[in-house]
């Protein structure tokens, strides 16, 4: 028997095969949103893609920092409504933004292998052999422009003589006002400049040990509802189980450690060795750099219990070793 599909099978058929992908509509946030979907396609050549670019309360905001307008969720909110309402068939994020609880109904059912997590130095000095100047090498009083508290804490632990004022937009809008002279120095996560294909002659990339990057920095996380069996099937060969370890286990840390965006807290998870250890490094700093408290691991991690428990434990571990005002001083 030969003809065409009745409209409405051939309507449903078409429907299974779309995916409509949320997310902010940065440059950056599109640029990885583009990696999820090329993803989706290398595995399921037939699948429909769709893009729905979501203005989120972070976006809104660029006068202030992040800390003063209510925190990690500010980027993600909008586009998890969108996705328990149905309006999208999943949310791409960016791990670092994500709060340590997901709404109920939500789940992470896929990350994309790790981009360099390091933090990459611009200023506008340059050394005596015409080489970029890197955080030590800055003139005294020099003015640094960052949002995060993170970086504000680590830079003012490795350079108290130096100035620190806040510093908003996306990466484009920052280096453009380095460039206008309004700071003399900003930071940037690597992840962010090598996914948008961006390189500049006064980056300097920093160094774990000077600068530890902040909680899944440089991972792309993919949000689903934890009933949409076909988008969790879809995403699972997507998934890279070594990222999801890191994840994992640094989420695990700054649950623990009750992190937000007035906590000045760092973690990065090194991929395995040759004999499957790995190297977990993680810290707490008063938000004026006075202080700063380290730890660092080294174990096997090979599932995802391992993770938990690991980042559980570095927590309870560096939380026994603050002093009792430490925390307050954080939420000042």
């Amino acid at each position: 028997m030969t003809g065409s599909l009745p409209k409405s099978m051939t309507k449903l058929l078409s429907s299974s095969r779309l995916v409509r992908l949320g997310t902010r509509a940065s440059p950056l946030a599109l640029a990885q949103t583009r990696l999820v979907a090329e993803a989706l396609r290398r595995h399921h050549p037939d699948v429909q893609i769709e893009t729905v670019e979501i203005q989120t309360t972070g976006d809104r905001i660029q006068d202030r920092a992040l800390a003063e307008a209510g925190g990690k969720g500010l980027f993600t909110k909008e586009i998890e409504e969108a996705l328990l309402d149905g309006s999208i068939d999943a949310a791409v994020h960016s791990m670092k933004d994500m709060p340590t609880v997901l709404p109920d109904g939500l789940v992470i059912a896929c990350v994309l292998p790790r981009e360099d997590p390091r933090d990459v130095f611009f200023s506008r000095h340059v050394m005596a052999t015409g080489a970029p100047a890197s955080l030590m090498d800055l003139p005294p009083n020099a003015l640094v422009g960052t949002a995060s508290l993170r970086r504000q804490a680590l830079v003012r632990a490795a350079r108290p003589d130096l100035r620190v004022t806040v510093f908003r937009g996306n990466v484009g809008t920052r280096l453009r006002k380095l460039t206008d002279g309004e700071v003399d120095a900003t930071l940037l996560a690597q992840a962010g400049l090598n996914r948008l294909g961006l390189s500049d002659p006064r980056a300097v990339v920093l160094p774990t040990d000077i600068m530890l990057p902040a909680v899944a920095q440089g991972i792309v996380g993919v949000e689903t509802r934890v009933k949409d069996s076909r988008m969790q099937e879809l995403l699972a060969p997507c998934n890279c189980a070594i990222t999801e370890l890191a994840m994992l286990t640094e989420r695990a840390f700054l649950h623990v450690m009750d992190g937000s965006c007035r906590t000045p807290i760092a973690a990065y998870m090194q991929p395995p060795d040759g004999v499957g250890r790995a190297r977990f490094d993680v810290l707490v700093a008063k938000p004026d750099g006075s202080e700063v408290l380290r730890d660092s691991y080294l174990m096997e991690v090979r599932h995802a219990g391992d993770a938990a428990r690991l980042g559980r434990h570095a927590g309870e571990v560096l939380r026994q070793k603050m002093p009792v005002d430490f925390l307050k001083a954080c939420a000042a």
